[in-house]
């Protein structure tokens, strides 16, 4: 039996090690097609033109390539918003929504007038998400790459939040002032010996700047809990992804930070994934 496009390229993306070959092969053949998944219903089992063919193989050779599948797209989505992504930014995970979820059960009115700082925002992904759980709220977003702030104003844009945030290029939260009433971050992580170990679509394809947390992928810790004190409220809530095996050492430099009340929230899978402060 002669395999269809879409069989011949989930053979060829599971030859390259890409453990949801089938999946990434769909959502590339509509991409190539400019369909969505109803549009794909409509247009059944047609055969592909020479040009959609020439598209088509086109995109899946980059996947073969370990080019990550958002930025062959070019969007993924998080929380319920569609985001851009290139080079220039990490592709949100749904690891992070674990962040985003802590944030808001800390929330106890979502009508109020709060103001969320959002340190090395990259996509905007974790800033965008929370305001459109808060109608009311405001962020001031940071990061020290232009390009990815060029990305998160894109993103606010298209998610009709750009009247609700503003951006800032600077080093974390340097000559930011406060006070806000939540804090979040989803700072470099990665410990340096560890990012050649990585899967090629992070090794690769992410920004080494959003990776590299310095030894033990714990160096931006303590400089972030102390800029929690600085910025935040009476009473807000500060909240930092971290990496599955950091909970310890990064509750214990949350403490040593003075924050006794410091905990460690889990992810889905059931990893360390958060560290959650209060001021």
């Amino acid at each position: 039996m002669i395999p269809t496009p879409l069989n011949a390229a989930t053979q060829r993306l599971a030859a390259a090690g890409i453990e949801d070959a089938r999946e990434d092969a769909r959502a590339l053949l509509r991409h190539a097609l400019g369909l969505d998944a109803a549009g794909m219903i409509a247009r059944g089992q047609a055969i592909l033109s020479e040009e959609e063919t020439a598209r088509f193989e086109a995109l899946i050779a980059r996947r073969a390539a370990r080019e990550p599948l958002s930025q062959i797209i070019g969007s993924v989505g998080f929380w319920t918003l569609d985001l851009i992504v290139t080079r220039d930014v990490l592709s949100p995970r749904s690891d992070t929504e674990t962040l985003v979820r802590a944030a808001l059960a800390r929330i106890t009115d979502r009508s109020e007038q709060l103001k969320i700082l959002d340190i090395a925002t990259g996509s905007g992904a974790i800033a965008l998400a929370l305001l459109s759980e808060l109608p009311d709220a405001g962020a001031i977003a940071t990061d020290i790459s232009a390009a990815a702030l060029e990305i998160a104003e894109a993103n606010a844009a298209r998610s009709g939040l750009s009247g609700r945030i503003s951006f800032c290029q600077t080093s974390w939260a340097d000559g930011v002032n406060g006070p806000f009433d939540l804090l979040v971050c989803n700072p470099p992580y990665i410990d340096p010996e560890v990012i050649a170990t990585l899967e090629p679509e992070v090794r690769d394809f992410e920004p080494v700047l959003a990776l590299d947390g310095g030894p033990g992928g714990l160096a931006p810790y303590p400089h972030l809990l102390r800029e929690a004190r600085r910025l935040l409220n009476p009473g807000g809530h500060a909240l930092f992804e971290i990496g599955h095996d950091q909970g310890a050492p990064v509750l214990e430099l949350a403490r040593a930070a003075g924050f006794e009340n410091a905990l460690i929230l889990a992810d889905l899978g059931g990893n360390d994934r958060v560290l959650a402060v209060r001021n």
